[in-house]
């Protein structure tokens, strides 16, 4: 039975899978995966807050492409309306010389007048150009006449064609005629 006893001990002794380091490298083993866990979970949040990120941009551009599609969603319309308004301009300017118009002038000064509010409550406003800066950004120049007057260089001294906004963008250039 002794003879058992110390058979069964050396065997213990002998036996590879109750060494010392063997439990050492499990830990070892398990601390690398929770290691590689983390930076995979890290990556992950990565990810995940970019995408966030890149849907809030498209979102907000997106607002902002729709918001300004629909102020400008009339603009084939109301620029189709420009030249009636220019040739409406040209005609009040006709009746104004007239020196016995009569009750016609009215009439048509009425209509005049009904045109320019309905288009100014869509969001059309005039260019005020005469007298200004020449800005390319808002003016074509036409020409550049001499001027006598100094401080009437380098600004608009006549509007050939009239300049227009809808709601505070430039829809068309103003025509103009620039001193030099």
């Amino acid at each position: 039975m002794e003879k058992d006893l110390r058979s069964s001990a050396e065997d213990m002794n002998t036996d590879e899978n109750l060494a010392g380091t063997t439990h050492l490298n499990d830990g070892v083993e398990e601390e690398n995966e929770l290691e590689k866990a983390k930076e995979e979970l890290q990556g992950q949040k990565e990810k995940y807050l970019r995408l966030f990120a890149e849907f809030d941009n498209f979102r907000k551009r997106s607002a902002k492409e729709n918001f300004e599609l629909r102020q400008t969603a009339g603009k084939e319309v109301i620029q189709s309306l420009l030249d009636v308004l220019d040739d409406c301009d040209r005609a009040e300017k006709q009746l104004q010389g007239e020196e016995n118009p009569g009750a016609s002038k009215e009439g048509v000064l009425l209509v005049f007048n009904k045109l320019r509010s309905v288009l100014l409550g869509r969001g059309l406003k005039a260019m005020q150009s005469i007298h200004t800066d020449f800005d390319v950004e808002k003016h074509e120049a036409i020409t550049e006449v001499p001027v006598q007057d100094a401080s009437l260089k380098g600004k608009v001294i006549d509007e050939v064609q009239k300049g227009y906004y809808l709601n505070d963008k430039i829809i068309r250039f103003a025509k103009v005629v620039v001193g030099k």
